[in-house]
């Protein structure tokens, strides 16, 4: 468990809970739009996802989780539909999008750093680029350093990271100018154990402060341990959306749920595969 302590209140914040009936959504997303040629990648969704949660936005491979997250946080122009995080609408112009990747945070799938700097070189820039004075960023920095248990690596290069240290210092990064919203593609995939209960207990930390979490992933037993609000995805659709327990209904557990809801209950390839074992080579 992360301590409490190595936080400092202005920073564990995350950007405040507001009063109770004055929340906007962190996310309303009403008829998203995105193709690849012929291909449709997001098909008219509408989403809207509450803050102050820790948020799972869960689908199979090629549902289209990390496109939909892309054109949420800015990254990727949607052919259609509107799109509001924390009360602003991200497409609407330059000056909007600005205003939005101000407030949100964000450890995107397959992430690049600059691998030619340190772990704390990469939170000072980081944190100098957000136009945080440099004594506040040297005093999150050593806490994030901290609480992640990388200030033993801080000097260290970060092309000489394991995938574990690099997530966490993306981590970092993400969270250094303390974000109302921090969007996170596959955090887990590939991370060890240690530091996956350690990215969890940061997370945990944060959400408890009234900040908000949108995760994807397609590990349900993940997603049911740490999420209390869920949206489910496939083929570019919208299929469930709301609190944990109404999505999951009376399924044993969100995988059986989540089984039910893409179709993919009663596959079965044991027929086809009656050739497979037994030691043969034939």
């Amino acid at each position: 468990m992360v301590p409490d302590q190595a936080f400092d209140g202005e920073f564990a914040a995350g950007g405040g809970a507001p009063e109770s009936g004055t929340t906007p959504p962190a996310v309303q997303v009403e008829g998203l739009w995105k193709r690849f040629g012929q291909q449709i990648a997001v098909n008219g969704i509408d989403l809207v996802l509450p803050a102050g949660r820790f948020i799972g936005l869960v689908g199979p491979n090629g549902a289209g989780k990390t496109t939909t997250l892309s054109m949420i946080t800015g990254l990727l122009r949607p052919d259609s539909g509107r799109i509001r995080v924390a009360g602003h609408d991200v497409w609407a112009d330059p000056e909007s999008v600005a205003q939005v990747k101000a407030r949100i945070g964000i450890l995107p799938e397959g992430l690049r750093l600059f691998e030619r700097l340190s772990g704390r070189e990469l939170l000072a820039y980081s944190g100098r680029l957000r136009g945080l004075p440099g004594a506040e960023v040297d005093k999150r920095a050593a806490q994030l350093l901290d609480v992640l248990d990388l200030a033993g690596s801080q000097h260290k290069l970060v092309v000489d990271y394991s995938t574990g240290m690099r997530k966490k210092i993306g981590l970092a990064a993400a969270l250094l100018h303390n974000p109302e919203v921090l969007f996170l593609d596959e955090p887990f995939e590939g991370v060890d154990p240690v530091s996956a209960q350690t990215i969890r207990g940061v997370l945990e930390r944060y959400t408890s402060s009234g900040a908000t979490v949108v995760f994807s992933s397609h590990v349900m037993e993940l997603v049911e341990s740490l999420c209390d609000w869920v949206a489910v995805m496939a083929a570019g659709q919208i299929r469930a959306q709301g609190p944990l327990e109404q999505v999951r209904g009376d399924a044993p557990s969100l995988q059986a749920a989540f089984l039910e809801l893409v179709g993919a209950n009663g596959r079965d390839a044991g027929e086809s595969l009656d050739w497979l074992g037994g030691g043969s080579a034939r």
